[in-house]
C-alpha cells in the first residue's frame, strides 16, 4: 500500500501548488474538505488554488483512493463546534468546565490584537499579537475565520483546526456570530451553539461584577449584546445560562449526543457489531 500512498500524495500535492508543508497537513485538508458529506458545497475560498478548485471531482476520487489505501475512515474525524454568546453570558466559563471533564475535547486558542487581561496567559487564553502581525497572517490566508469585536481583531488558525480534527479530537471555537458564519460556510458540518443570559439585567450584573471594565466599556458591551443576541437563531443549539450547573449539563449532553452518532459508534464498536451479526 505504501507505493499507492506515495503516488497519490504526489499527485494531490501538485494540485495544492506547494500550499502544504507536510503530507499530514495535505491529508487533513483533503479529508475534511473533499471527502466530507458536504463537499459539494465547497467554494473557491475553501481550497488553496484555482487549479485545485477546478478539478474537485478528480481530486476527490484520488483522495478517496489514498485514504482507502491508508485504511482511513471518516468516523475518525473529530467534531468542530462553534460557541457564541454576548460578552458576560458565561461562554468561557462553561467551555472551560466542559473541557476539564472531556479529554477528547479541546479549545482552539485564537490570535487577537486586544490587550491581555489580568490572569490571562499568552498561548493559553489567546495568542496576543500586534496589528501588523495579525494583518501579515491574514494576507497569508492562515485563518479559518476572523472578525473585529470592540475595535479588536480575532482569528482562528485554519491549519491547527484541520490537523486536530484529523486526529479524532473535537475542537471548540469560542467565536462571535460573525466568525461562526464564516466557519459554517467553509465547513458546513460544524455544530453551532449559542449561549444566552436569562435577562439583560443579569448580563449587566455579570459585566459589572467582573471589575475589569469602566462604565463606558460596559455600556458599549450592553449595546453590542442586543445585536449579538439577535443572531441566536442561526445556531443549531441554544442554552440559557441561568444556572451554571444546569447549563453545563446541557452542554455536556450536546457533546455526548454527537459522540453517539451512528458513524462514530459503528467505528468504535466495529468488532462487537460484527460479532452480534455473526
Amino acid at each position: 500500500m505504501k507505493g499507492i500512498e506515495d503516488k497519490e500524495l504526489k499527485f494531490l500535492a501538485q494540485y495544492t501548488e506547494g500550499h502544504y508543508a507536510t503530507n499530514t497537513q495535505l491529508t487533513s485538508h483533503l479529508v475534511l474538505n473533499f471527502l466530507a458529506p458536504a463537499a459539494s458545497t465547497l467554494t473557491l475560498a475553501a481550497v488553496p488554488s484555482p487549479k485545485l478548485c477546478h478539478n474537485l471531482n478528480l481530486v476527490r476520487r484520488r483522495a478517496a483512493k489514498l485514504f482507502l489505501a491508508q485504511g482511513f475512515c471518516m468516523a475518525n474525524l473529530g467534531t468542530l463546534y462553534t460557541v457564541s454568546a454576548p460578552s458576560g453570558a458565561g461562554k468561557t466559563s462553561l467551555v472551560s468546565a466542559l473541557v476539564k471533564s472531556n479529554p477528547e475535547v479541546c479549545v482552539s486558542v485564537s490570535h487577537t490584537t486586544r490587550a491581555m487581561r489580568p490572569g490571562e496567559i499568552d498561548g493559553v487564553n489567546y495568542h496576543f499579537v500586534d496589528h501588523s502581525t495579525f494583518e501579515q497572517m491574514l494576507q497569508q490566508n492562515a485563518f479559518l475565520e476572523h472578525a473585529r469585536v470592540f475595535s479588536n481583531l480575532y482569528e482562528t488558525s485554519q491549519q491547527w483546526v484541520l490537523d486536530t480534527l484529523a486526529q479524532g479530537i473535537d475542537v471548540i471555537l469560542e467565536i462571535d456570530w460573525q466568525g461562526a458564519q464564516q466557519v459554517r460556510k467553509l465547513m458546513p458540518e460544524t455544530v453551532s451553539l449559542f449561549i444566552l443570559p436569562p435577562s439583560l439585567a443579569c448580563l449587566r450584573q455579570r459585566l459589572t461584577g467582573r471589575g475589569q471594565d469602566d462604565v463606558s466599556v460596559i455600556e458599549a458591551r450592553m449595546s453590542e449584546a442586543i445585536s449579538e443576541i439577535s443572531h441566536y437563531a442561526e445556531a443549531d443549539y441554544l442554552i440559557i445560562n441561568d444556572d451554571f450547573t444546569t447549563a453545563l449539563a446541557q452542554f455536556q449532553a450536546l457533546i455526548t449526543s454527537q459522540h453517539l452518532r451512528l458513524s462514530h459508534q459503528t467505528k468504535r464498536y466495529q468488532a462487537l457489531l460484527s460479532a452480534l451479526l455473526a
